[in-house]
């Protein structure tokens, strides 16, 4: 049975015709109506960029225990987010076991001047000199991951027949995370408990989420229409694109955010440990978020301020 999630090349949109834009668009349009899932390629990001954050990023988990701890925030902070602290599930309000990870969090560092704002949204990016040169490739990768999700949000305008700038005006200054995720093996964590996960079922929340994934049989799931479960699709040079409830909610539910897991392997594959690189791109952070109207939206949410919208959906995702 063929998947729901479909692979759009976006590199006809780069080159700047207006048959091959008009083709992107119309096809990602599609995408996140029917699936609120689609693999990208021809994005312009170097493949060794992605490999070196792996690669790096590796050499932080593997450290001893007691060194990751130096580093060991909570939900929203920058550092380690170490096994225990979160589990996506509550988001849904279904209490489950912790999810099966470890990650390394950083994010959006350009201060406002506004200490309640910067605090939470802009703190300063805390990077582990165990492992020189993390810092410096993450925050290159950011910058990539910032410029992409810009770019896939002035092709959302254009599928709506909207002005290109319609969602990227709200992203002068905007906030956004960056998770290194990483799954250990279950030779590492252990047997998973029931209803256990390496994440557990929950949608995103900003506007856009880009995902660099590995393969693997604990791997990524997304929820079809008719509330099934399917294995993602795969390309080593696609990123994973969905969008989050901020997006829907903007488009009036034109848009599926869309409700995806991550499986602990099976028992055959005790050994396997995956790295994913997560980055989760909101608005500005004082953004007025209003439904589009009807005929594009179908449904109108009352008015949101981004911020304190995410910040809602954030703190039901922490472990007390």
């Amino acid at each position: 049975m063929p998947s729901t999630v479909p692979l759009v090349d976006l590199s006809p949109w780069f080159a700047g015709t207006s048959e091959g834009r008009a083709d992107v668009a119309a096809r990602i349009d599609h995408a996140l109506q029917e699936s609120g899932f689609l693999l990208v390629t021809g994005h312009g990001v170097p493949d060794g960029l992605r490999t070196r954050t792996r690669e790096l990023a590796r050499q932080f988990f593997a450290l001893p225990e007691d060194v990751k701890q130096r580093y060991a925030v909570t939900v929203g902070g920058r550092g380690w987010l170490p096994p225990g602290v979160e589990a996506n599930g509550y988001a849904e309000g279904t209490e489950t076991p912790p999810d099966l990870k470890e990650s390394y969090s950083a994010g959006a560092d350009a201060k406002l001047g506004v200490a309640e704002i910067d605090g939470f949204w802009f703190q300063p990016n805390v990077w582990p000199h165990e492992v020189p040169g993390l810092g410096e490739v993450a925050t290159e990768y950011m910058r990539r991951m910032r410029a992409l999700s810009d770019h896939l949000l002035e092709i959302f305008a254009a599928a709506l027949g909207l002005a290109e700038s319609h969602f990227t005006r709200h992203t002068a200054h905007p906030t956004y995370t960056f998770n290194i995720n990483w799954y250990p093996p279950m030779t590492h964590v252990g047997p998973p408990e029931p209803d256990q996960f390496r994440i557990g079922p929950h949608t995103d929340f900003g506007t856009v989420t880009v995902l660099d994934r590995q393969a693997g049989l604990g791997g990524l799931q997304v929820c079809t229409a008719d509330g099934g479960w399917e294995d993602a699709p795969f390309h080593p040079d696609a990123f994973t694109v969905n969008i989050g409830d901020l997006m829907a909610r903007w488009t009036g539910d034109r848009w599926r955010s869309t409700r995806h897991r991550v499986l602990p392997p099976p028992a055959s594959a005790p050994d396997e440990d995956l790295v994913s690189l997560i980055f989760f791109y909101e608005t500005d952070h004082d953004a007025r978020i209003t439904s589009l109207a009807p005929p594009l939206g179908t449904r109108t949410y009352p008015e949101v301020i981004a911020s304190e919208y995410l910040r809602e959906k954030l703190d039901a995702i922490t472990m007390s």
